[in-house]
């Protein structure tokens, strides 16, 4: 009886093992999903991305960013678990296996953020915001039309140091958060200029008018005095001509170039390049919209001001530059009145003094002039008065 009872307390070998299988299943279950947890959160992590050597552009622009607070992942790695663990073995295996010759630089990204990573926190179709207060930007419009939020914000988290060419290989050990914060200074780089709206508006054939996109027309106080077009502002373009030409460079039916600063290329390399500087009174002739007014015949040129114009000429030279070019090989006005029209250059360089006959001041041509000249030659400059 004694030997039965203690047969029957002994648990078979198998059930043993058994147990001890479970255990060890258990316990090895335990310790691949918590790595698998701690793999997915460290490779979640921004500093995770800063750990290959050629992410440092992207990880110090996007510190100094105003995404500084969204993960790496949360813009880059599409949702969903099948996709988030393609992804994370794509990176690890791309970060064990990395080799700088295999890396091509500048980095670029293979595929754009699609809208709705964007829409996963702003909420697009009532997102009524305005930078200055003035300024109109529909969001729903533009999403209404297929504008994707990464043709206007392409910048927002790199400031695109791409295509500034910020990002090749001999420029990494450079990189730190003082340089990150110098490139996303720049705003034109970080978030849509004038020109990114008005080249869409322009391609798509969209009213390029102020009135659309400012409340209040944008006019500045300046262009409001009365005297403001017959004194003024020929004033105010000398000295602010690059903010004139922010505006009314879209105005023109013809392209403007030159009016925005010396190139870096023009002013430290090409310092003599042989091209005129380019000045208020060439952008008067060059701008179509200046032109409008500037075609215009003036009150002071009446029909005696043709008798007298050199002398009110050579009180102020300039002023008639504006308009008229001296020379009429200069093509940059449209204005077909130039000086050279009548001031031939036999006219010029005193040329009283080398005159074979003493014509003292006379103005107008005489009678003995025709003795040499042609008559009609002269007489289509030379009016009676």
């Amino acid at each position: 009886m004694d030997e039965e009872q203690k047969q029957l307390s002994n648990p078979p070998r198998s059930r043993l093992r058994l147990y001890k299988f479970m255990t060890l299943t258990v316990l090895f279950l335990a310790l691949f999903f918590s790595l698998g947890v701690f793999g997915l959160e460290a490779t979640s992590s921004s500093k995770f991305c800063a750990s290959c050597h050629e992410m440092q552009p992207e990880y110090f622009t996007w510190k100094a960013s105003s995404h500084s607070e969204v993960d790496c992942v949360n813009c880059h790695i599409e949702p969903g678990i099948k996709q988030t663990a393609k992804d994370k073995i794509g990176l690890i295996t791309k970060a064990v296996n990395k080799s700088d010759e295999q890396n091509v630089a500048p980095i670029r990204m293979p595929d754009e953020i699609p809208d709705s990573t964007c829409e996963s926190c702003h909420n697009v179709l009532q997102r009524e915001f305005t930078v200055s207060g003035d300024i109109i930007i529909p969001h729903d419009k533009h999403k209404e039309e297929d504008v994707t939020c990464i043709q206007c914000h392409s910048g927002v988290a790199h400031g695109e140091i791409a295509d500034r060419e910020m990002t090749f290989k001999t420029d990494y050990d450079k990189w730190d958060s003082d340089l990150g914060v110098a490139a996303m200074a720049d705003l034109k780089w970080t978030r849509p200029t004038m020109d990114t709206c008005m080249d869409c508006h322009e391609s798509r054939q969209v009213t390029t008018e102020c009135s659309a996109c400012h409340t209040t027309g944008m006019i500045p106080k300046s262009h409001e005095e009365t005297n403001f077009k017959t004194k003024t502002h020929g004033k105010q373009a000398k000295e602010e001509l690059k903010d004139c030409n922010s505006c009314h460079r879209y105005m023109s039916s013809v392209d403007l170039e030159g009016y925005e600063g010396a190139s870096v290329l023009d002013k430290y390399i090409q310092t003599d390049s042989g091209k005129s500087p380019k000045t208020e009174r060439t952008y008067a002739k060059e701008n179509t919209y200046c032109q409008d007014c500037h075609k215009i015949r003036p009150e002071s040129h009446a029909d005696s001001f043709f008798g007298n114009h050199g002398s009110k000429a050579s009180n102020n030279e300039e002023n008639c530059y504006t308009c008229h070019e001296p020379n009429r090989s200069n093509t940059s006005s449209s204005n077909t009145v130039n000086c050279s029209s009548c001031h031939q250059m036999k006219h010029l360089n005193k040329w009283r003094d080398n005159h074979p006959v003493a014509v003292g001041n006379v103005n107008n041509p005489q009678e003995s002039c025709y003795t040499c000249h042609v008559k009609k030659t002269c007489s289509s400059c030379h009016k009676k008065e």
